[in-house]
């Protein structure tokens, strides 16, 4: 069976965006929430190419800042679009979480 982290890979954006919408953060920020959230490690290397196609879909976008030991970071935020996208991403998920909860409790099928 899958990991957490393979099953997690597929609702990435909508998580993504669900972090974005609470604070703004850079990438690696991006990475530490999730595994402070219990979601084992996701990498920069998922989450960059990730962050660069959700900023052309229009759903965040960022503001670069100033640190004092390199380089400036990018920190993302999610923009109006992304926000009804994350509306959407909620629905469809509760709407999955209840089919999926109906599967292993036996469904209506079986109630016949």
């Amino acid at each position: 069976m899958a990991n957490k982290t393979q099953m997690l890979k597929g609702i990435l954006e909508g998580c993504v965006l669900k972090i974005l919408s609470e604070k703004k953060l850079y990438s690696q920020e991006i990475c530490d929430k999730f595994e402070n959230m219990g979601a084992g490690t996701v990498s920069r290397g998922t989450i960059l190419p990730l962050l660069l196609r959700m900023e052309n879909e229009g759903w965040i976008e960022y503001e670069k800042r100033p640190v004092t030991n390199g380089p400036s970071r990018k920190y993302y935020s999610t923009t109006e679009k992304g926000k009804t996208e994350l509306l959407s991403f909620e629905k469809e998920w509760n709407e999955l979480c209840l089919m999926v909860g109906e599967v292993l409790k036996g469904g209506k099928a079986n109630e016949e």
